[in-house]
């Protein structure tokens, strides 16, 4: 702080070497009322503090009242910010600093399009496999005639009529139209074959009498039957 002495009025000032645009702190010895002036703006005043600040790089001069004395022409030095034979000019820019793109969702994404790449083409491959190792759908023709044999080729099986039986009425169903809901009866009324009314006679007596199938050689009726699924002449 720098005191500054005019007459009876005793001030100090901060900072000690104020520059344009500073706020600068006069402090009197006694209560101050200073006067407006074009020159300098008033930030604040109270008390025995003022505080005022330029924006011209010359000093200052206040006026005003300090308790019952009036004063004038109280220079305040203010500074310019600018270097000696300063040209106004402003210093170049500097190109901007390019910011770096963040790396981690460059990652996840693509992490996430590599899993969607494996997932697709597992998805592909297994379609791929599937549809090499599928099976033809078979003829019903073809179908009943691969059920009989193997029924003929298994003596042990148990309930081997009713298993005939059975593929009797799928055949039926697959090539005459005759529904699998029909009871053995209707279907005998609407195909009035006495080797279809056998076998489904035998089914049904294996499946729901007590006494079970008679015995009847199931080798010779499944030769019979075999009969229905060969080609037919035109």
């Amino acid at each position: 702080m720098i005191p500054l002495l005019l007459a009876l009025v005793t001030v100090t000032f901060r900072p000690a070497a104020p520059t344009v645009g500073d706020p600068i702190t006069v402090t009197f010895t006694q209560p101050v009322k200073l006067d407006a002036s074009p020159a300098f703006e008033i930030v604040s005043s109270k008390d025995n503090v003022a505080v005022v600040r330029t924006f011209e790089p010359k000093p200052i001069a206040l006026s005003g009242v300090v308790g019952d004395t009036r004063f004038r022409n109280l220079m305040l030095p203010v500074k310019s910010v600018l270097k000696q034979g300063d040209d106004l000019k402003p210093a170049p820019l500097a190109p901007p600093i390019a910011i770096p793109a963040p790396q981690l969702p460059l990652y996840w994404i693509a992490g996430a399009l590599i899993a969607a790449i494996i997932a697709w083409t597992l998805v592909w491959w297994r379609t791929r496999v599937r549809a090499a190792t599928r099976v033809p759908a078979l003829a019903p023709d073809e179908r009943f005639r691969r059920a009989v044999l193997a029924l003929r080729g298994n003596a042990s099986m148990r309930h081997r009529w009713a298993a005939l039986a059975d593929a009797t009425r799928a055949y039926l169903a697959a090539t005459r139209a005759l529904g699998t809901e029909l009871t053995s009866t209707e279907l005998v009324a609407r195909w009035p074959d006495e080797l279809v009314r056998l076998i489904l006679r035998q089914g049904d007596l294996e499946k729901f009498s007590t006494r079970g199938a008679e015995p009847l050689e199931f080798d010779s009726v499944a030769d019979r039957v075999l009969a229905y699924a060969e080609p037919r002449q035109p």
